[in-house]
């Protein structure tokens, strides 16, 4: 794929100019569901809280004069994205494939997160929790609205692109301070303090950012890389979970 970038006309600097409220209303909505899905509420509350932060990120994104189209939700290329997405999941399922099968990469699924759920508990997490609490909120807020709110258009524009990126990784800060439990992070970084690991991780969480949303760009809207995130997180739980069965 070519990637191409352009400078804004002065009319579009302008417009996101004005919007820089909505930014600043949509990162302190994010960082007051982050707090409360990860430490004020129920377990059975969190993928409600991620879908009315969802809600209430795309109505903030329309009050601010988006359309849908630009923050990834038109149906003019939905054919394309679920394409696209459709082949993301396949390449990520095939990869855990790939890592189930060879006894030295097995390791990547020995995660003291995932705990030993029951059969209806995986259910409950690989097809509620994760796809509505943390699939859907992360992809609209991070490759949807903030992205749009910041002057991403129908062509690559690193700005928006890095600056959403970048607010992807501090999202991660809190689950970061957890990783040590997966046994390949504390095996490859356990003599390190948690603050460099917490830092390493929202690092890597950026660059993930960058390419969800090349993903979102290549298929042209939201489907395509909530597939991958979706066959990453809940297909790289239920793959621990088999493991961890058998």
């Amino acid at each position: 794929m070519t990637v191409t970038t352009a400078p804004a006309p002065w009319s579009e600097v302008t417009t996101v100019r004005r919007r820089v409220p909505a930014v600043l209303v949509a990162v302190l909505l994010l960082a007051a569901a982050t707090v409360l899905a990860n430490r004020v509420l129920p377990g059975w509350a969190y993928p409600l809280c991620g879908a009315v932060t969802a809600t209430a990120l795309i109505l903030l994104a329309r009050l601010s004069g988006l359309r849908l189209s630009a923050i990834g939700l038109g149906r003019r290329h939905f054919r394309r994205s679920a394409v696209v997405g459709l082949i993301g999941l396949a390449l990520v399922l095939t990869g855990f494939g790939v890592a189930m099968a060879v006894p030295s990469l097995r390791i990547l699924f020995q995660d003291g997160r995932v705990g030993s759920p029951g059969f209806g508990q995986l259910m409950w997490l690989a097809l509620l929790r994760i796809p509505l609490g943390t699939v859907l909120l992360e992809e609209v807020a991070f490759r949807g609205v903030l992205p749009a709110l910041l002057g991403a258009g129908e062509r690559w524009r690193w700005g928006p692109v890095l600056g959403a990126a970048g607010l992807f990784g501090l999202w991660h800060l809190l689950p970061s301070l957890a990783l040590e439990q997966n046994a390949a992070v504390h095996a490859t970084f356990g003599g390190l303090p948690l603050a460099v690991v917490s830092l390493l991780a929202m690092l890597a969480a950026t660059g993930a950012g960058v390419f969800l949303y090349w993903w979102r760009h290549s298929g042209r809207g939201l489907l395509a890389p909530m597939m991958v995130h979706l066959a990453t997180n809940s297909g790289g739980l239920v793959f621990a979970w088999l493991l961890l069965a058998h």
